[in-house]
């Protein structure tokens, strides 16, 4: 990989980048406003509960495909990986989180340049013939940007990891070193993970977390809420 290969991941995966991803914690408001998760093992508990059974089986295969569809210039077989994606989320909050994410991501990765593909893959989600899931639109402008299917996995499993920390870092008493110590301790589940979604079909993707989709159903009771999802 290029080092403007890297540098474009790098900028996809980072909090800056304005995917809206600061809003949602996927369920951990929930867990952390019952008393389940209120220190640093049982938020990396959260954490690898969800790299393991959703973004690792599901979305980080969804980006592996999209990375390498995107490469190959197929905007049909993309959308119907993205559409793949949708029916996978069953959660309405994680699922309207996905898409909001996925529909920022795109607008911005086709706004960096003049890539026709990118393009055309806005203009879908915007004409609403693809939902425009995170994974997704994250998968393509990674391809186009030069990155390889492992690599871009591994970038968006860190980014999400990385989300799920600084919303706990919000809700729990919990100091940075924590926060550090969370994601350092993922790496080497995140790197197993990418390169099996590097190795996965569109078949293979699978999700399985439903203690964390309940989380995500009872969010939307809560009577206080910071996070929308």
């Amino acid at each position: 990989m290029t080092t403007d290969a890297l540098l474009a991941l790098l900028q996809l995966g980072d909090g800056l980048f304005p995917a809206g991803g600061f809003a949602h914690s996927f369920g951990l408001e929930t867990y952390a406003q019952e008393g389940r998760v209120r220190d640093r093992a049982g938020l990396e508990a959260f954490v690898t509960a969800h790299l393991e059974g959703a973004a690792g089986p599901g979305d980080a295969v969804a980006v592996a495909i999209a990375t390498r569809l995107a490469t190959a210039g197929d905007l049909a077989a993309w959308c119907e990986l993205d559409a793949r994606v949708d029916a996978m989320k069953a959660v309405p909050e994680f699922r309207a989180a996905s898409r909001q994410m996925g529909r920022q991501t795109a607008r911005v990765a086709a706004a960096l340049g003049d890539d026709a593909f990118l393009t055309g893959v806005a203009r879908a989600i915007d004409e609403r013939l693809a939902p425009g899931h995170h994974a997704a639109a994250f998968g393509a402008a990674a391809g186009r940007f030069g990155a390889g299917g492992e690599t871009a996995a591994a970038a968006y499993l860190y980014s999400t990891a990385a989300l799920l920390v600084g919303a706990g870092l919000r809700l729990l008493t919990l100091g940075q070193l924590d926060g550090q110590r969370v994601l350092a301790g993922a790496r080497p589940r995140i790197a197993r993970l990418a390169a099996e979604a590097a190795r996965a079909t569109a078949e293979d993707m699978w999700t399985f977390t439903p203690a964390l989709e309940l989380a995500g159903l009872r969010h939307a009771r809560l009577d206080l809420r910071l996070f929308r999802s």
